[in-house]
């Protein structure tokens, strides 16, 4: 399949999931049935049995793809790895613990499989209702929320939810590092395009239990945080396009 004939590209970063892929997979090829897409799920250096059931998931399904990482690099390594091998300009992102329902990519790749669509909107990003999670992690999340929110001033108010849908070229323009996808939205409006948010619904832990804890998020935010806010400060906000002369 080429760039040419899929409409999207769903990627799903993955570390220790293996008793959520069959699930996960699942889901994902009902949520899309009948439409022309691919799935690449990245398995970001894995000690568990994630590998062996997508090797064994990728004879089921024509659609899944499968990239490994020879070790942990990360969870936005592990989406840029994808993006990168993505053949498709849309792209939707989703975590890989089941968390985010798969029936929700259709409503997020609605405004950019539009007609009509704007040409500068760049991001569609989800913004989690209901959220499933734990009194800790809830209280976390929204203290990290109100934090980004009011030093990005990107118009988010859950810019940690991993589903999102955007332009392929407009991710692979931004600078790369470490965290990135936690500030999609700050980025792409730095970069000068449109984003736009869409209400998802979110689900309790398919299996399993998460890679990281509220302490190391909150380590990690600070520290990012600031470097975002500088990036963003020095950005033009302004992006470069081509000029179309009719003849």
């Amino acid at each position: 399949m080429t760039q040419e004939t899929l409409s999207f590209s769903i990627v799903v970063p993955v570390k220790n999931e293996a008793d959520n892929i069959a699930y996960l997979v699942g889901a994902i090829g009902t949520a899309c049935a009948n439409q022309s897409f691919e799935a690449v799920f990245v398995d970001d250096g894995s000690t568990d049995a994630t590998a062996e059931n997508l090797k064994t998931l990728i004879i089921q399904h024509s659609w899944l793809r499968v990239l490994q990482h020879s070790k942990s690099a990360g969870q936005s390594a592990a989406v840029h790895s994808g993006v990168l091998a993505a053949h498709a300009p849309l792209i939707c992102t989703l975590d890989g613990d089941g968390q985010n329902p798969p029936s929700e990519i259709p409503n997020l790749l609605a405004a950019l499989l539009a007609e009509n669509c704007d040409p500068d909107l760049g991001l569609v990003a989800g913004q989690r209702v209901g959220r499933s999670d734990t009194l800790s992690k809830k209280v976390a999340s929204r203290m990290a929320n109100a934090i980004r929110k009011s030093l990005l001033r990107d118009g988010t108010r859950d810019s940690g939810c991993g589903l999102k849908a955007f332009r392929r070229d407009a991710f692979l323009a931004l600078p790369y590092f470490n965290h990135m996808h936690r500030y999609l939205p700050a980025l792409f409006h730095a970069s000068g395009w449109k984003i736009a948010h869409c209400d998802v619904s979110h689900a309790e832990r398919h299996a399993g239990r998460s890679n990281y804890s509220n302490f190391q998020r909150a380590l990690v935010g600070i520290y990012d945080l600031i470097g975002v806010v500088w990036l963003i400060k020095r950005s033009k906000g302004v992006r470069a396009t081509e000029v179309q002369v009719k003849n």
